[in-house]
């Protein structure tokens, strides 16, 4: 077994855990073999892109006759990503201690670095979603209110056959219009508020509602209009106040990385009164896009010609969407409390930073949550190191290295390197960004859910194998005992789960456009429905579901185990992905814990049936 001079995780070789805000002390304390006969210990550290510091430690003491502390306060004054290691010095020469894997150094041999994270000293995320649930909505399959639908454009086909699968084969050019529509709006959302609430959801965020030629809408014709079939600005604020009345807040999804073709800014195809940037090198829009050969040749977002790529640097195109009275706070002024930035890692530090500042202004407790489906602490684009979550662009990301983890274990069984998935995160990030991360387990870009989990793989299958596919029911049943296990951990972890909807239903499907069919309204899983009202209620009971500190308990033999705790109250989760029934046996301070979720404590045990989960809960006293 190697020897372990340093663990970035542990309170004893380092506190604070994990990142730390400009000015705040660091203490960093290694332990070494007295054999090794030290002479001194340094903290070698660099920012990155920039030339290295060394820092000397003192000795502190020995631990026993056989070990020896030293330890280093340390303090850093400036925002950014830090890379460090510790080198010792004996008669033989200096050695680095580095980590090889996880959070654990060596003394020789190590090929990594540590990480640490310095963020803004001022860096505060909203207050009021850390605890709550997102609830994800495609707005044109959610709920259709009835409500007449006016001024829409000719080219679209509105479709009565809610439910019915979406059109998704080329026409005779080739192309897949994605011009039909369900008919779901705004009224139809508003309908369903209370229905949202009894799932205990706290924010809605919605796909892309403004003016666009696709039923997906992140082809934006007008970010200043909403789209008709969904309905008016009024009926946005109407939303919204009903929403607020219920406690529950509305977020938008912000497409600033491009345009629509067919748009008031591009206009190739002239549907609009404006010259577009397609029409005339003269237009007012023209350097907002990048043209290798006007008007043909443009560059465009992933090499679609259907989403001309917007210079999100140029001045008018920031002042459009940052401005005083632009398009960020325009509708926050309407009664939305926040962004989710679609691809935030093609979005350059330029944008971001204004984008802050104007969503901030108009109204501090504003969410700004970003599309990045990596490490956001350490993600790099545009040639170089981004800094999202530093303090001054972003409060939080869609988490994808969670949802990951968590389909993987339950899809798997395999639950070794569960926790490192997630500790990672919860060490990289800042404390008030992992408060607010979007903890989803399926979105509009991934297969659903329960498909994911139970149904078989589609990579390298095309949208012809895709179409009509659905579970057997032996597969859809042994789904549902899959998703509720995934949905106990989603529910648990750091951060804030987010639905998408219809999961809570059991609607299933793979990739696009099948994962976003109509929400069966009627014809819901009761069941698994059931289950989610039930999560929903652990959540508003437990405190600690808020801020509390994650440990992992055990992973192992396809079991999981952690604890949640804060001042107020501690939870502990056990989920058993055998096919199997086990007892788990609980540490002494848990035997008389009350069930949420599961069975009753009995004998110092919790018995789990196969495929199952118990969320257990104590109250914290002594204080």
């Amino acid at each position: 077994m190697e020897y372990i001079p340093y663990n970035s995780r542990s309170p004893l070789h380092k506190t604070p855990f994990g990142a730390v805000k400009q000015g705040e002390k660091i203490t960093f304390k290694i332990v070494l073999p007295r054999s090794l006969s030290c002479s001194g210990v340094e903290l070698v550290i660099k920012k990155d892109g920039a030339g290295e510091s060394r820092i000397p430690f003192f000795w502190l003491s020995m631990q026993g006759e056989g070990e020896e502390w030293w330890c280093l306060d340390y303090i850093q004054n400036e925002t950014g990503l830090y890379f460090y290691h510790f080198e010792y010095a004996t008669a033989w020469g200096k050695t680095a201690i580095r980590k090889n894997e996880g959070s654990c150094g060596v003394l020789s041999g190590g090929k990594n670095d540590f990480q640490l994270t310095v963020f803004s000293k001022d860096f505060e995320t909203p207050e009021w979603l850390k605890g709550s649930i997102i609830y994800q909505i495609f707005p044109d399959r959610f709920y259709f209110s009835g409500k007449e639908k006016e001024n829409v454009p000719s080219d679209r086909v509105l479709r009565s056959d809610w439910g019915g699968e979406p059109c998704w084969r080329p026409n005779e050019y080739g192309k897949v219009l994605n011009n039909d529509y369900f008919c779901g709006d705004l009224d139809g959302i508003k309908e369903k508020l209370p229905y949202l609430k009894s799932l205990s959801v706290g924010c809605i965020y919605l796909n892309p509602i403004f003016e666009a030629q696709s039923n997906h809408r992140y082809d934006t014709s007008d970010y200043e209009k909403i789209d008709s079939v969904l309905g008016t600005q009024q009926d946005l604020k109407e939303l919204c106040a009903k929403a607020k009345e219920l406690d529950i807040s509305i977020i938008l999804d912000g497409v600033f990385s491009h345009t629509g073709d067919d748009s008031r800014y591009f206009n190739r195809r002239g549907r609009y009164d404006t010259v577009g940037a397609y029409q005339s090198e003269q237009s007012p829009f023209f350097s907002w896009y990048t043209f290798r050969a006007w008007p043909y040749d443009y560059r465009c977002w992933w090499n679609f010609e259907t989403l001309p790529e917007v210079n999100e640097e140029n001045e008018s195109f920031i002042n459009f969407i940052t401005g005083k009275n632009g398009v960020a706070r325009r509708w926050l002024k309407a009664g939305v409390r926040g962004w989710r930035l679609d691809v935030a890692d093609e979005l350059p530090d330029k944008f971001l930073d204004e984008f802050r500042k104007a969503v901030k202004t108009e109204k501090s407790d504003a969410l700004i949550l970003g599309e990045v489906w990596e490490d956001a602490s350490n993600k790099c684009s545009y040639g170089s190191r981004r800094r999202y979550l530093q303090g001054a662009q972003l409060d939080s990301v869609m988490n994808y290295p969670f949802s990951e983890a968590i389909l993987s274990f339950i899809r798997s069984g395999i639950v070794e390197g569960f926790s490192e998935k997630i500790l990672t995160v919860l060490e990289n990030y800042p404390k008030c960004v992992v408060d607010v991360l979007m903890n989803h387990i399926g979105t509009h870009d991934t297969m659903r859910a329960i498909t994911a989990l139970a149904g078989e793989s589609c990579e390298g299958r095309d949208r012809f194998w895709q179409s009509g596919r659905a579970l057997s029911v032996e597969q859809y049943e042994n789904g549902v005992r899959l998703l509720k296990l995934a949905a106990a951990i989603q529910y648990t972890l750091p951060g804030v789960p987010s639905l998408y909807y219809g999961d809570e239903a059991g609607m299933q499907g793979y990739k696009d456009p099948f994962n976003r069919v109509c929400y069966p309204w009627d014809n819901e899983n009761e069941d698994l429905l059931s289950y989610y009202k039930k999560l929903g209620e652990i959540r508003r009971s437990c405190h600690c579901l808020k801020e509390g500190t994650y440990f992992t308990v055990s992973e192992m033999l396809s079991c999981l185990a952690f604890t949640r705790q804060d001042e107020t109250d501690r939870i502990f989760v056990v989920v058993n992905r055998n096919e199997h029934d086990i007892d788990y046996y609980l540490p002494e301070e848990w035997k008389t814990a009350k069930s949420l979720l599961g069975e009753k404590v009995k004998n110092g045990a919790v018995h789990l049936p196969a495929l199952s989960a118990a969320i257990l809960k104590t109250e914290v006293t002594g204080k």
